[in-house]
């Protein structure tokens, strides 16, 4: 069945399925194809003032909890799709599809697509949004990464580039049984370790190697000290040195598997008094906050990179899914 704009708004948000249709819709037709994603461009910026908005409120009710933020964060997800897709929504699609519109039709060395034609909206600047500071969102993952799309691609790139649902899902089907058993030993919940160690692993596409290619199965980042007796892996890391990265090789603990991983950084929570903030925590914001004040890492803004993860709708989709 092919895409239709028309039916975004009885999709569920977080539907993988969408990505697979954009990228169809994009080879048959490639106007209505940027049509789409102009719409969820204008759907990232509406979840983004939703947000702001949620975070602005008070939330200390009775009926506060993780779990309550993490279904409202689908409620808006849905509702910014729904807001952004009824009539001629906001008005920003438009001006976002008319721009990559004269990008799509110089590649193609045609005279033009078949846009509206709009003298003042054409003169606007456009803007591309950080993708640092976008939550995910399906569809967009999806666009092709052509030199037809460059104000596109600018927008997606950055230190934190947009995660692939199957991709997501695939880690988080692969670790959550080993995040619930250290869930139990630590009071924290399973999540707040998945998002750890997604942070950490970069959702598993970047887990330290042995120098032979094999795996380390070291999900967290844990460098091997002198009080370390196991096997241990060199690997290049960046660290932060007054406020400035530096690239530097460091020893890594290595497992046999991660469930050993997940172990053994649970025990590491239990142990080490730097953490004892930590055991328990139930707010993914403080979690990640106190493992920055615990040292964990010397990024200045690895709470906030955390954070994000731990509240993402990557990981809500992952753990839907």
């Amino acid at each position: 069945m092919s895409f239709k704009i028309q039916d975004s708004p009885n999709r569920a948000a977080f539907d993988v399925k969408g990505s697979q249709d954009l990228r169809s819709q994009f080879q048959k037709d490639p106007q209505k194809g940027l049509q789409a994603a102009a719409q969820q461009f204008e759907t990232l910026f509406l979840q983004q003032v939703i947000k702001s908005m949620r975070d602005a409120t008070p939330s200390d009710g009775l009926m506060d909890s993780e779990q309550s933020r993490f279904y409202t964060g689908l409620l808006d997800q849905q509702m910014a799709q729904n807001v952004a897709t009824a009539g001629k929504g906001l008005g920003f699609a438009r001006l976002i599809e008319q721009q990559l519109g004269r990008n799509l039709a110089s590649a193609d060395g045609k005279t033009g697509l078949n846009l509206p034609a709009n003298a003042a909206a054409d003169s606007l600047p456009l803007a591309a949004p950080d993708a640092r500071h976008m939550q995910y969102n399906p569809v967009l993952s999806s666009l092709p990464t052509s030199a037809a799309y460059p104000a596109l691609n600018n927008s997606l790139s950055g230190s934190n580039p947009v995660d692939l649902p199957g991709s997501s899902k695939a880690f988080v089907n692969k670790v959550w049984p080993h995040a619930v058993e250290a869930s139990k030993s630590t009071g924290i919940p399973p999540q707040f370790l998945v998002g750890h160690a997604a942070l950490e692993s970069g959702w598993g596409k970047s887990e330290i190697r042995q120098a032979d290619g094999s795996n380390s199965y070291n999900l967290f980042g844990i460098k091997a000290g002198k009080s370390w007796n196991g096997a241990t892996v060199e690997a290049t890391t960046t660290e932060y040195v007054a406020g400035q990265p530096q690239q530097v090789v460091e020893r890594f603990r290595a497992y046999a598997s991660y469930e050993e991983s997940f172990r053994d950084y649970a025990n590491l929570l239990r142990s080490n008094p730097r953490y004892s903030g930590v055991i328990g925590s139930q707010d993914g914001a403080e979690f990640a906050r106190g493992l920055q004040r615990a040292g964990y890492a010397t990024d200045p803004a690895y709470a906030d990179k955390l954070s994000r993860i731990i509240s993402s709708p990557t990981l809500r989709m992952a753990l839907v899914g």
